[in-house]
């Protein structure tokens, strides 16, 4: 097993790719992840269409992509699309397609696909596996207890110290999360999520877990199952207002790179973390596949795990592609052909900062289909707005779900990103815009 540093400088030729041969992508979802995945490839002089179910609007608007009225969830009709058109391989973005499994029914057709099997994503599907795998791998991570009864676990919170931090077992779609403050807090998520059903069978079984302080750091990788790439890291900033107060969210904004993070913490979280995940997934399981996001929280005593996604992150893949200068669709062909020992990954020295435009009540169900202005296509390569959730009507584009836009841009330091991000932020309004001001306020302060 190989590990290629996380200071990369150059691209080496993939194997499998001929001079002449242009390639025909499929890309799964219609966020701003996959917007962000989309535009990345299409820079690529190796592609020649892109497809992507389900789409968007603005990401139909992309060079080289035709959007396909598919769901990401219709795994039998993406077979058969990607049959059709001779698909060269697949992307999968959110985390619903790994739960049904779709890299399993992909490989078993012999289909390309850069994905997870659906055993391998429990580390993200199942929170309650992911804590009683860390365990078993001695992989630094907060300490939880599963609860599927609510007299348990208000008996448990009884006799721990607050705050403290209660999760649905499966996918919340980053809205699941809730840190209580003290025991009626917590007695209260409780209760919602296995009363209620807050979160539906989501929330049918419980985790909860100490409360760490530190700094979070998303830590991405990209690995074929014997070779590990890590991507620059990133701060994804997940609580819904200024200072990191109000309700947990999928992601107010992201920033790279980080002080905090030089190549020795770095070598650390590979060495204790990332590599001991890989290896245990694939004794228990089967060899990974894929993207593996760990979201950690860097203590006094080291980095802990706080969860895994199988994916890339989303505000965390508009700042890491931002910065990827090398091309990605060769990056991601390598990954599938099991040939990453023979790439590298170079990156734009630069600062990359990424501001969420949300709706007003998110993460509530939000008012929708609100007209959005100030909005144009952007060309410059240092800036760009990523859409999560829009859609066009007679060329206006509308408000459709609680986070709409990222608004993204480099500099040369993280102050003149941040000020140009937010300066063209001043352009754009819908009734009830709501964002953070202070993306990146942790470093600016160091």
């Amino acid at each position: 097993m190989k590990f290629l540093g996380i200071f990369l400088c150059s691209v080496i030729f993939v194997g499998g790719f001929t001079e002449n041969k242009k390639y025909n992508l499929l890309v799964i979802g219609n966020g701003a992840r996959e917007h962000s995945i989309v535009w990345k490839l299409s820079l690529s002089d190796l592609v020649e269409n892109i497809y992507v179910a389900p789409g968007s609007d603005a990401i139909a608007r992309e060079e080289k992509v035709s959007t396909i009225d598919i769901q990401s969830t219709d795994i039998d009709s993406l077979v058969s699309f990607v049959k059709e058109k001779k698909i060269d391989f697949t992307i999968v973005g959110p985390e619903k397609p790994l739960e049904l499994g779709i890299a399993d029914v992909f490989f078993k057709e012999g289909l390309a696909c850069l994905a997870p099997s659906a055993s391998c994503a429990l580390l993200e599907t199942s929170k309650a596996f992911s804590k009683d795998f860390m365990k078993r791998h001695s992989i630094p991570h907060a300490k939880s207890e599963t609860f599927t009864d609510y007299e348990e676990a208000v008996t448990y919170i009884a006799g721990h110290k607050m705050p403290i931090v209660i999760k649905p077992d499966g996918l919340a779609s980053g809205k699941g999360v809730v840190i209580a403050n003290n025991v009626e807090e917590a007695n209260k998520a409780c209760y919602q999520m296995l009363i209620e059903q807050k979160f539906a069978l989501a929330g049918k079984k419980i985790v909860i877990e100490e409360y760490l302080e530190g700094e979070e750091v998303s830590f991405i990788v990209l690995t074929d199952g014997k070779t590990i790439i890590p991507m620059k890291p990133t701060q994804d900033h997940k609580a819904r207002n200024n200072s990191d107060t109000g309700p947990n969210t999928g992601g107010m904004g992201a920033y790279s790179p980080l002080s905090i993070m030089n190549a020795q913490a770095c070598q650390r979280i590979v060495t204790n973390i990332v590599w001991p995940t890989i290896t245990g997934i694939s004794e228990e399981k089967e060899p990974y596949r894929g993207f593996l996001y760990v979201g950690l929280m860097m203590t006094k005593e080291g980095p802990k795990v706080l969860e895994y996604n199988c994916r890339l992150g989303d505000p965390e893949a508009q700042v890491i592609l931002m910065r990827m200068q090398s091309d990605f669709a060769q990056v991601c062909k390598a990954a599938v052909e099991a040939q990453l020992d023979t790439i590298d990954i170079s990156w734009d020295p630069r600062h990359c900062i990424c501001v969420v435009l949300a709706s007003e009540e998110y993460p509530k169900p939000c008012k929708e289909k609100l007209p959005i202005y100030g909005l144009s296509l952007e060309k410059d390569l240092n800036y760009k707005i990523f859409h999560s959730h829009t859609f066009i009507k007679e060329d206006q584009f509308f408000t459709d779900g609680g986070r709409v836009l990222c608004i993204c841009s480099l500099g040369d330091d993280l102050l003149q990103a941040k000020d140009h991000v937010y300066k063209r932020i001043e352009d754009i309004l819908w009734e009830g815009m709501h964002y953070r001001t202070d993306i990146g306020f942790k470093e600016l302060r160091r």
